[in-house]
């Protein structure tokens, strides 16, 4: 191990450059003008593990290109095989003007890497990318066999990943998944994630008069189709912070105090985090701290509202249309699919006669729970404490990876994951940077956990 640490101690300003080269490309998945652009982004992570000596395979789907590497030779069979998952799209950078430097001329900036992409996911597996490279380059041995998957779907659902998983599981199967797309609590407090909220999506339209009208002449008489909206998605919220659709809790399982207890022993601070969002206070479901409520509670968000006129000046209409971009995050045992046909008939509940409503389900995904205390969720947790030289906190991340639920339910493989992003990292938001200590410290933790996983088959 000195060797490899020494290795990835002696190159870390080359990897910060090449970390940048790969932040610079635009693969944004869900913008059809980046088509070319998720194209690249493939193909250079694919010849950047082909230089750092692993066997790569690029593979078209329907969608995006998925990149295999690996350290596997002529598919032989021997130490332990992990696989370690990652997305190199990107979430949308608008709204641009909000963005302190360009979101694809990525930066440093004090010890950050600023930059789209830069904490999910790229800089988050490049980590994995360098430990395994240190191991190759120093002549050393992994004591497990090492495969990446990298795909360019994670953004707009991973849509076809699982056919991917199903026709490939021969080469992809192993002891288990190690992804870093979440995060921890701070620099001095890595995290191994247990549980991950689930998601369900869909767009609402209302429909009302067949076209624009003056509000002089009509308002009064017609009913205003983003008024209607407003009301409506207000009603989906009760008194209390919880979500106001009959049905939405179903199959919810209470916590145990045991893992309240836990969860309230985690660094951080409410008051901080308001203080950091410039909100004048929090707000979430009554009865949880806001801790539960961000990573154990189903929450219920409006992601955009759409309607009239947004031009220069005013212009005095109804407007003929009105919409919305609609997100649940789930919990375990929450049905998606229930979900969302609870929440279309909440909504035809509450449409008066004067508006069509229209009901587009989205993108779904269960919720993901592993157990705390089994053996390679050990093994994951001391290799966090030699990387950082701190006591490793177990949590509950409230965003969504749908793919960890077809690893378990295609592949038969439980998750680690072991994030290195950080509470203001600014993911899915303007001014997105990567602690390029948690990247240090990133690529020590996976040079580390293979040590610490092979361990355990002696």
């Amino acid at each position: 191990m000195d060797n490899i640490l020494r290795y990835l101690e002696e190159h870390r300003e080359r990897f910060i450059e090449e970390l940048r080269e790969y932040v610079s490309i635009p693969s944004v998945s869900a913008q059809s003008r980046h088509r070319r652009d998720m194209a690249r982004a493939s193909e250079w992570v694919a010849d950047h593990c082909r230089r750092i000596g692993l066997e790569v395979t690029l593979h078209e789907t329907p969608g995006n290109p998925v990149v295999v590497a690996t350290t596997r030779r002529d598919g032989r069979r021997g130490p332990p095989h992990y696989l370690i998952y990652g997305h190199y799209d990107v979430q949308p950078p608008e709204p641009l003007e909000l963005w302190r430097t360009p979101p694809f001329e990525p930066v440093v900036r004090g010890d950050d890497l600023c930059g789209r992409g830069a904490s999910d996911n790229k800089g988050q597996h490049f980590a994995h990318l360098k430990a395994v490279e240190a191991y190759l380059a120093t002549g050393t041995e992994p004591p497990c066999e090492i495969t990446f998957l990298l795909e360019g779907e994670e953004e707009v659902g991973s849509e076809h990943l699982p056919r991917f998983l199903d026709e490939k599981r021969d080469m992809l199967t192993g002891e288990g998944v190690v992804i870093s797309d979440t995060g921890m609590p701070g620099p001095d407090h890595p995290a191994l994630t247990y549980s991950l909220r689930g998601v369900a999506a869909c767009e609402v339209h209302l429909t009302g008069p067949n076209r624009d009208l003056h509000s002089g002449i009509f308002g009064g008489a017609v009913d205003n189709p983003a008024m209607v909206l407003c009301q409506m998605l207000g009603a989906l919220r009760a008194p209390d912070g919880s979500v106001a659709v009959p049905g939405f809790h179903d199959g919810i399982e209470p916590l145990e105090e045991s893992e309240r207890r836990a969860l309230s022993r985690l660094p951080e601070s409410a008051e901080a985090l308001r203080r950091d969002l410039e909100v004048g206070a929090l707000f979430g479901e009554e009865g949880y701290t806001f801790i539960e409520q961000r990573g154990a509670r189903p929450t219920l968000e409006i992601n955009g509202l759409t309607s009239g006129y947004q031009g220069e000046g005013s212009k005095t209409i109804i407007p003929s249309r009105a919409s919305a971009k609609l997100t649940c995050r789930l919990v375990p045992h929450q049905d998606p699919a229930r979900v969302l046909d609870a929440l279309r008939r909440r909504l035809e509940s509450l449409r008066p006669p004067s508006v069509r409503l229209e009901f587009v389900p989205g993108h779904v995904g269960d919720a993901y729970r592993t157990d705390p205390a089994g053996p390679r969720v050990r093994a994951a947790l001391e290799a966090l404490r030699r990387a950082f030289g701190r006591e490793p906190v177990c949590l509950r991340d409230g965003g969504s990876i749908p793919i960890v639920n077809d690893f378990k339910r295609v592949l038969g493989m439980d998750t680690l994951l072991l994030g290195l992003g950080l509470p203001d990292d600014n993911t899915h938001s303007p001014n997105e940077k990567f602690s390029l200590h948690a990247f240090r410290c990133g690529m020590a933790m996976s040079a580390w956990l293979w040590q610490e996983l092979a361990a355990l088959q002696e």
